[in-house]
């Protein structure tokens, strides 16, 4: 480390071996002139404030070392003082804020939204802080009514894949799909740790099981906190209807940032094995928001739902009741297989009335055998029996756990619903109850399985009329505590619809915060943030990949513009013989139609548009003209008269047999 004195010796000592010496390098972040011994090396990375006295430091030695470089030159020039360059104030002021410009750029984290705003589900959020990027979640989406035989939606990461170095990880709140059903497709991708909690972790594998593919799993604790690259993320433990369910604080270079995950505020949760009566930890949250939290990143699912979400035990207390009042009935219980403290209270109360437990559903099976195995669910093995010896037991002795509360078609109760389940038929001796309340989109999926039910005589008890289920989301009172608690200087709203993040910014006006300090992104922003501003700055490739069977595909591809067509507009085959020298039909035309035409018309249909090709062929000259061009001049006259006729635009395929 050299000072001021030992710079200009060395300065001299250059200038006596040459004429002209080489300019000083100054930066600002390793070597600054003009500092103290102790700050004239900083680190690179780590830049020091620069004050107006350093940079007039350094103009004074720029200006004193230009003097010495004229007056060594041969010809010698002559610089009076009123022409020489001065130092004021606003040179002064300019060069800090260049500087300060370029170190910005390296200084703003990056919240990156590739799913989970503006919508439900598929949620995937990351934080990038130079070259290191961390993901929150990978979740899925069920298929709109516009996605014909599409199964699962999940988010486009073109641009996590164009940046594969930087990513560091995938971290996970918790365990439910539309936080990790995307995992199997995104690791085929990036081949990174997954951090979380233990039952989120034993669900993934699973899946991964099924996809053939290895992954590192690390296994993380509520309370535990690690480090990757320039981010230190703590899990903090919340309630939410699956075990293992945490919230993330994270530090980063520019401030704390907290990402609640899915949550509610519940003071008397379920004990469980792992989890005695453990409520949100309010304390970590407030201990935080003393600290300063400069981001929150909030769900919104039930923002617009006043009070509070209702306990997990009262549900309990209505199941109990209702077994008693049915004991000589056999009890179906339908419930989202993840809601691990709704099982564990169906078991109880179970054992309580000795009644046997059979699981329906591969889903049930799989999540309940994982809970089992790892002690997120506590049960008597001897009062679990294989679904397919319940013709063993009299009505009154089963409870039997299925999936399909949300009407899904291939699921156990609509199976059950249609007779097409073996070894179990309902009728009138049966009790089953909906403990789930229907996603929006499900409704009629869910009322026709229940008109089912109560056409072959069955009970059928659901959320409407009965307290058989509450959400794993806070409502409005519940986020009023946790933003008093946070006290955050931003917030981003997430996981809801678009209605239901503006209700959350809403509530956050209400609690005091400032609404340009508020951003509600879209599927696709960048947001930058540091300790001065927040703000939506550019936007990455995102959007929606469809998972078809085996198959992969853009939410706009022709795959699925042809099934919308198919649906709504049908499709008419032709086929027609053309002798390809003299240019007559040989053979045909011969119309397939399917979606199309209906039966009483096809006769006349089908006539008048073989008349329509007749008379298209006749007036092409076969010879000089390409066999596609036919194909389509042929297809764009039937497309015609089928628009006059019917008002519809089926698909046409035009099959051309040359002779």
């Amino acid at each position: 480390m050299t000072n001021n004195n030992e710079t200009a010796q060395n300065d001299n000592a250059k200038l006596s071996r040459a004429q002209t010496p080489k300019r000083p390098k100054h930066n600002f972040y390793r070597n600054v002139s003009g500092l103290n011994n102790k700050d004239t090396n900083l680190p690179l990375g780590e830049p020091k404030a620069i004050s107006k006295e350093m940079v007039a430091a350094w103009m004074a030695e720029a200006l004193e070392f230009e003097k010495k470089k004229s007056s060594e030159k041969t010809v010698k020039v002559s610089v009076s003082e009123t022409n020489s360059p001065r130092i004021n104030s606003n040179q002064t002021t300019q060069v800090i804020n260049k500087l300060e410009s370029k170190t910005k750029a390296n200084k703003n984290l990056k919240v990156i939204f590739l799913g989970g705003v503006g919508e439900i589900g598929k949620n995937m959020t990351a934080l990038e802080y130079g070259d290191d990027i961390i993901v929150i979640d990978s979740g899925l989406s069920f298929p709109d009514e516009d996605m014909p035989g599409i199964d699962l939606v999940i988010p486009d990461i073109t641009y996590l894949k164009e940046n594969a170095k930087k990513v560091k990880a995938i971290i996970i709140t918790h365990g439910h799909e539309d936080h990790i059903g995307a995992i199997p497709y995104v690791l085929k991708d990036l081949n990174v740790p997954v951090y979380g909690t233990r039952l989120s972790l034993a669900l993934i594998e699973n899946k991964l099981i099924e996809h053939k593919i290895k992954f590192k799993g690390i296994s993380v604790k509520a309370g535990q906190a690690f480090k990757l690259g320039a981010f230190n993320i703590e899990f903090i433990h919340v309630n939410h209807s699956i075990a293992g369910s945490v919230a993330l604080a994270i530090n980063t270079p520019v401030g704390l940032v907290v990402h609640t995950g899915d949550f509610k505020i519940d003071y008397t949760p379920i004990s469980t094995p792992t989890n005695e009566n453990r409520t949100t930890d309010l304390s970590r949250l407030a201990e935080l928001g003393r600290r300063g939290v400069l981001l929150l990143l909030s769900e919104s699912t039930n923002i617009s739902r006043p009070g509070f979400t209702m306990s997990e035990q009262k549900v309990g207390e209505e199941l109990d009741r209702i077994f008693n009042l049915n004991k000589t009935k056999r009890i179906f219980v339908a419930t989202f297989a993840t809601n691990t403290y709704r099982l564990q209270q169906i078991l109880n109360i179970a054992e309580k009335y000795g009644r046997k437990v059979a699981f329906s559903g591969r889903s049930m099976v799989n999540v309940c055998e994982t809970g089992i195995k790892l002690g997120e669910i506590s049960v008597n093995k001897q009062n679990l029996i294989d679904i397919e010896k319940v013709g063993n037991y009299e009505d009154k002795e089963l409870c039997i756990l299925t999936t399909g509360s949300q009407g899904e078609p291939m699921s156990a109760l609509s199976r059950l619903a249609s007779d097409n389940f073996n070894k179990i038929k309902i009728g009138e001796n049966d009790c089953i109850i909906l403990s789930s309340s229907p996603i929006p989109g499900n409704e009629k999926m869910v009322s026709r399985v229940i008109n089912a039910l109560y056409k072959k005589g069955a009970t059928v008890i659901n959320d409407v009329l009965y307290g058989v289920h509450t959400s794993g989301h806070a409502c409005e009172e519940e986020h009023k505590i946790l933003h008093q608690l946070v006290n955050p200087k931003y917030l981003i709203p997430v996981h809801g619809e678009y209605k239901h993040m503006m209700v959350h910014k809403q509530l956050g006006v209400r609690m005091g915060m400032n609404p340009k300090n508020i951003v509600l992104p879209d599927i696709g922003h960048v947001v930058e943030v540091n300790q001065n501003f927040i703000k939506i700055s550019e936007a990455v490739p995102s959007g929606s990949i469809l998972i078809d069977g085996l198959g992969m595909g853009e939410s706009d591809s022709v795959v699925l513009r042809d099934r919308l067509q198919l649906a709504e507009d049908g499709i008419c085959v032709v086929v027609v013989g053309i002798d390809s020298i003299t240019g007559e039909i040989t053979s045909g035309p011969d119309f397939i139609s399917r979606g199309l035409i209906y039966s009483q018309e096809i006769p006349d249909v089908v006539s008048e548009a073989k008349d329509v090709v007749i008379s298209t062929i006749k007036g092409i000259d076969i010879k000089s003209t390409d066999i596609s061009e036919v194909r389509n001049i042929i297809r764009r006259s039937l497309l015609s008269y089928f628009s006059k006729k019917t008002k519809r635009r089926p698909m046409i395929l035009t099959i051309i047999i040359q002779n």
